[in-house]
Order: structure tokens, then sequence, then C-alpha cells
């Protein structure tokens, strides 16, 4: 069992780069992004962990389907297609789809989530 609770010890994440790095485009930055694998690796169709990325922007095209808890931070995800934008806080969660083009815009200093990630498709 892997908990996340919001009042957990935050462990620290391995600096991932910044959203090019991960496939996203910046739009307002600059950005930085870590995460830590807990579960699975990057080359299995399932993986989750953590997740963080600092204050601005950036466009990602999900090539997985996420399902992800906010811990820390403010943070608005806008679906391009639809143009509908959603603001979540710590302990918001949200189920986006494989394929899907989002606008990140992270409010605060820095967001943490904890995520479950798979590309099966469904």
């Amino acid at each position: 069992m892997l908990p996340f609770k919001l009042d957990m010890d935050r462990i620290a994440l391995d600096p991932w780069g910044s959203p090019e790095d991960i496939g996203a485009t910046t739009v307002d930055g600059p950005i930085l992004v870590a995460g830590k694998l807990l579960f699975g690796s990057f080359d299995t169709p399932v993986s989750g962990g953590l997740y963080s990325a600092t204050k601005g922007k950036y466009r990602v095209t999900y090539p997985f389907h996420e399902h992800a808890t906010l811990l820390d931070g403010e943070l608005a995800i806008t679906d391009e297609q639809s143009g509908e934008t959603v603001v979540y806080g710590p302990g918001d969660s949200w189920i986006i789809a494989k394929g899907t083009a989002v606008l990140w815009n992270i409010r605060s200093p820095m967001i943490r989530k904890s995520y479950l990630a798979t590309t099966v498709d469904l």
C-alpha cells in the first residue's frame, strides 16, 4: 500500500528538468519539474508516484491516462478542446484521458501531486 495523505512528510523528489524534458511546452516560466516513481517504471503499462512543478504555465498532450490528487499548492487545468478550466487545491483529484491536450497553470510557488498513470488503451 502506498498512502498519500495531505499531512504526510514531503519526501525529496528527483529533478526531472523542465516541462520540455517530460514532453510538454513551457508557455510561461521557467518551470522546474521533479518526481519520484514509487510504483512501476516509465516502461511498464502502469506507474505512479509523486510529481511537482514550480509556478508557471505549460501545455501537454497526455501520453497516458492519469488519476491524480493535488497534495500541495493551487493549479488550474484547462482542457484545450472544450475550453473548460477547473481550479484545484490540496485534496482535489482529477482523471485525464490519454490524448487530451491541456494547459497547466500553476498558480502557487509550487504544486505536488500523487498520481497513477496507465498507457493501456481502454
